[in-house]
């Protein structure tokens, strides 16, 4: 395997743990980037940029540019604007998302708070009828849905992840706070002026320039060495049964959307359809967290200290696992383990993966072309994770 880029002294171990996912845990095209204390000290890609190139898609290598759609480490990126909304004082995360979005009360939602919706507690996982890809995109139809939406459970009390429908509910309130879309919210705001090639809609002149690769479902191998790959048996079959809220939670888009579709591509989904390098992951992390090589600091430290604060915990009604959330963040816990217990991020199901530790000052960002069944901890990122540790 050609490996690309550098890694500065000290974080060797990160590219022998690089090498290795494509020797072993079956990585077909991907990056990887670490930030500590502002400063980029891993910056690695590999792999051809389409993960089908065996079949069909381009053999063009992966480059230092190459973005690919990162699923639901979107969420991590969208999270910033809602609570940079609340850091400038238009945002309260205790009010109501009713007093900003009124359509949102139906259907017993009167007392979600802005603070629910980020942290999963909303109880709007599923809809009672999923939306077609078509739906899903056209800006109107997933709100619609959502604000329409009877809970299924009551709102506050317990959590579930929301892995399609956050969409839907984080884009409409923040274009109801700001009268702007989210995805032009952040090229605006945050991405634009750090100069970071992540998009919540992919720009027509981004596609153009054919730089995103195209991604592909991978089988991984069951084991590699003492680890364990597969899912356990209880979270396979609820993803299995049709009737569970696991099921009905990803099947919010029924059927499953193209997401190498360019009108795919450029829908503003903060829940799954990002796309971006793991450069600009990494470099956003670590944005969030101090002034960075590529420009000034994002949140404040008492934001940080927010995004980082545990509002839900313990048996996830989606995912069947244990499963921690801050305000639009997963937190390090035995589902998603990250750096420390001060992390703070987002996996994408299939592999990618993108978060902040605080404590360390470390911004990390993995992008995968090749979508292995892994949803919160797969085994390629939480190599690098582990060597990231070890580095430092």
């Amino acid at each position: 395997m050609n490996i690309q880029g550098e890694v500065a002294e000290g974080f060797e171990a990160v590219r022998e743990a690089f090498v290795r996912n494509f020797e072993v845990l079956g990585d077909r095209g991907a990056a990887v980037a670490v930030y500590r204390d502002g400063r980029r000290v891993v910056d690695l890609w590999a792999g051809p940029k389409d993960a089908d190139a065996s079949t069909g898609g381009s053999a063009e290598p992966w480059g230092a540019g190459t973005a690919q759609v990162v699923r639901s480490a979107t969420k991590g990126v969208a999270a910033a604007v809602p609570l940079l909304l609340h850091q400038r004082g238009l945002l309260d995360l205790d009010a109501p998302v009713g007093s900003y979005w009124p359509e949102f009360k139906a259907g017993g939602k009167d007392r979600v708070l802005v603070r629910d919706l980020l942290a999963h507690r909303a109880g709007i996982a599923a809809l009672d009828r999923s939306l077609t890809p078509a739906e899903a995109v056209d800006g109107t139809s997933g709100p619609r849905a959502v604000a329409g939406q009877r809970p299924f459970w009551e709102p506050g009390t317990d959590h579930g992840y929301h892995a399609q429908t956050y969409s839907w509910l984080l884009s409409e309130l923040v274009l109801r706070v700001t009268g702007t879309s989210i995805g032009r919210w952040l090229a605006a705001e945050v991405t634009g002026p750090l100069g970071l090639d992540f998009w919540i809609g992919l720009p027509a002149a981004e596609a153009a320039a054919g730089r995103v690769g195209r991604v592909a479902p991978v089988e991984p191998p069951e084991r590699a060495g003492s680890l364990r790959i597969r899912p356990r048996r209880n979270v396979s079959e609820a993803y299995a049964d049709p009737a569970s809220l696991t099921r009905r939670a990803f099947a919010a888009i029924d059927p499953l959307p193209d997401e190498n579709a360019p009108e795919y591509r450029a829908a503003e989904l903060p829940a799954s359809a990002g796309t971006g390098t793991a450069r600009a992951l990494a470099g956003f992390y670590a944005a969030l967290l101090d002034d960075t090589e590529d420009g000034g600091r994002l949140f404040t430290p008492r934001t940080t200290a927010l995004a980082g604060t545990e509002l839900s915990a313990g048996p996830d009604r989606v995912l069947v696992v244990n499963t921690r959330f801050g305000p639009g963040y997963m937190l390090h816990g035995a589902a998603s383990p990250l750096l420390s217990p001060a992390s703070f991020g987002h996996p994408g199901r299939g592999g990618s993966l993108a978060f902040a530790d605080p404590e360390a000052g470390v911004g990390f960002g993995y992008v995968t072309n090749a979508l292995a069944k892994s949803v919160t901890a797969d085994p390629r990122a939480q190599a690098l994770v582990r060597a990231v540790r070890a580095s430092l």
